[in-house]
C-alpha cells in the first residue's frame, strides 16, 4: 500500500530549501536523506526556474511516497514550454547536471505531462528492503 505526504510551495527560489526540509523529516529512516535531498533540490530548483511555477503567484508540489521497496520524490510544477531531460554538458558548463545526477541516485525517474501541469519523479530504494 502507498503512503503519500504532500505540501504546496510557493514558486519562489527561497522555498526550495522548505523544501529540503520537508522532504529530509519525511524520509529518515526510510531512504537516503542526503539522496532525497538532492533529488527535491534538483526538481524544485527546476520547477522555480524553468516553469511557469516561478512567474508570480507560482508554486510547485512536493509529493513523497513510499512503498514497500520504494520512496518516491514528486515535484508537480505549472508546466512549461521545456521538457525536462538529460543534458550533455561539458566540464565547462555550470548547470545542466540535476537530472544526471538525479539518474545517478534513483531507482528511476520520469515525467509526466499534463495540460496545466508536470511532475518530475524520482524512485528511491528504501532502507533495509
Amino acid at each position: 500500500m502507498r503512503t503519500e505526504w504532500c505540501r504546496a510551495f510557493p514558486g519562489v527560489a527561497g522555498e526550495v530549501a522548505q523544501a529540503r526540509h520537508f522532504v529530509a523529516s519525511l524520509v529518515a529512516g526510510h531512504a537516503s536523506v542526503d539522496d532525497a535531498v538532492l533529488v527535491v533540490s534538483e526538481l524544485a530548483t527546476n520547477a522555480v526556474r524553468h516553469s511557469l511555477s516561478g512567474a508570480l503567484g507560482g508554486w510547485f508540489l512536493v509529493v513523497v511516497g513510499f512503498e514497500d521497496d520504494l520512496v518516491r520524490i514528486e515535484v508537480i510544477d505549472q508546466g512549461g514550454d521545456r521538457e525536462p531531460h538529460l543534458c550533455d554538458v561539458t566540464d565547462q558548463e555550470e548547470g545542466g547536471r540535476g537530472l544526471l545526477l538525479i539518474a545517478g541516485c534513483a531507482k528511476d525517474w520520469g515525467v509526466e505531462n499534463w495540460p496545466d501541469r508536470r511532475s518530475v519523479w524520482a524512485d528511491l530504494a528504501r532502507e533495509g528492503v
